[in-house]
C-alpha cells in the first residue's frame, strides 16, 4: 500500500536585547557536517548549559545568543537569520529546553543550519527541480483499486484538492491506479518550477522540507496558500494509515507520536516558510497588562 503553528510566546518580545558579543557557542544541531549527499541530523539530547537567550541584530541579520555567546552553525559558521520573525522563533526554540536540550524538538533551528551551511551544495535551481520531482510520487496522485471504501474516501479526500491546484496553477495533476503513478505534462512542471522560483532559498529549504514530510508537493502547495490547516494536510497525507487505523485498530501510542511527530515537523516547516518570506522586522507594540 501506499506511504505511510508553531506559535511564539507572548514574552518573545523581551528576546531582542543588546548582548555583549564576543565568544562564540557552536551548539547548534548536527555539531558534525554530515555528507554533501546528505542534510543535517540533529543530535539526540545534552545537558542545558545556557541560562539566557537573546537576539541581537548585526550587519548580515539576527543572531542567536546563549547567554554571551553568539550561536554558530555544525560548520563554524555565524548563525544568522534574514528575519527578527524567525530570530524570535528560533530564540524560543533555545529558550523552552528545559534542564535537557532535546535537539531533534528544534526543527526551526535544524531548517537554518541548512539553509545558512547548504550541505547538499545545491544552487536555487537544483533545489526547485528536486522539490517538483516529488509530484511523480505525489502521495495523493497515487490511488487503490480496493477496496471500495478506501477508493471512495481518497476521491472524496484528495480530488477537491488535486481540483484546487489545477485551478489556482492553471495546471493538469491527475491521478492515476498505475503503480506508474500519473503522466503529469511537461507545462505543469514548467508552471510551478515558475512557482516556487519566487521564492528566496530560505524560503524553498522550508517548502522541501515540508514536501518531504508530506509526501506531497499538491498538500504542500494547499498547505503554503492557506488553503488547508497543519492538521489537515498531515491527515490528508496520511488518509490511507488513518484508514487502516479505523478499520483494524490503534498500536498503542506508536501510532498517535507518528501523528504527533508529523504535525510539529510539518507545523515548523510552514512556519518556516512564511518567516522567510516576510519583512525583515516584527513591529513593536506596548503591551498592557
Amino acid at each position: 500500500m501506499w506511504r505511510s503553528c508553531l506559535r511564539l510566546r507572548d514574552g518573545g518580545r523581551r528576546l531582542l536585547n543588546r548582548a555583549p558579543g564576543g565568544r562564540t557557542a557552536s551548539v547548534g544541531p548536527g555539531l558534525s557536517p554530515q555528507s554533501p549527499a546528505r542534510a543535517y541530523a540533529p543530535p539526540t539530547e545534552r545537558k542545558r548549559f545556557y541560562q539566557n537567550v537573546s537576539i541581537t541584530q548585526g550587519e548580515g541579520g539576527f543572531e542567536i545568543n546563549l547567554d554571551h555567546r553568539k550561536l554558530k552553525t555544525p560548520q563554524a559558521k555565524l548563525f544568522t537569520v534574514p528575519s527578527e520573525a524567525l530570530a524570535i522563533a528560533v530564540a524560543t526554540e533555545w529558550d523552552s529546553q528545559q534542564d535537557t536540550i532535546k535537539f531533534y524538538t528544534m526543527h526551526l533551528t535544524t531548517l537554518c543550519n541548512t539553509s545558512l551551511d547548504n550541505p547538499t551544495q545545491r544552487n536555487k535551481d537544483q533545489l526547485i527541480r528536486a522539490t517538483v520531482k516529488f509530484l511523480d510520487t505525489d502521495t495523493i496522485c497515487y490511488r487503490v483499486e480496493e477496496p471500495e471504501t478506501l477508493v471512495e474516501l481518497q476521491k472524496n479526500e484528495w480530488d477537491p484538492i488535486i481540483e484546487w491546484a489545477e485551478k489556482r496553477y492553471g495546471v493538469e495533476i491527475g491521478s492515476s491506479t498505475s503503480i506508474m503513478g500519473p503522466s503529469v505534462p511537461a507545462k505543469t512542471r514548467e508552471v510551478l518550477v515558475s512557482h516556487l522560483a519566487s521564492y528566496n532559498m530560505w524560503a524553498l529549504q522550508g517548502i522541501e522540507f515540508v514536501v518531504a514530510q508530506l509526501k506531497s508537493m499538491v498538500l504542500t502547495l494547499g498547505l503554503i496558500d492557506l488553503r488547508l490547516t497543519v492538521e489537515q494536510a498531515v491527515l490528508l497525507s496520511r488518509l490511507e494509515e488513518e484508514y487502516q487505523i479505523q478499520k483494524w485498530g490503534n498500536i498503542e501510542w506508536a501510532h498517535d507520536y507518528e501523528l504527533q511527530e508529523l504535525r510539529a515537523r510539518t507545523a515548523a516547516g510552514t512556519l518556516f516558510v512564511h518567516l522567510c518570506s516576510e519583512s525583515t522586522t516584527v513591529k513593536h507594540k506596548l503591551l498592557q497588562e
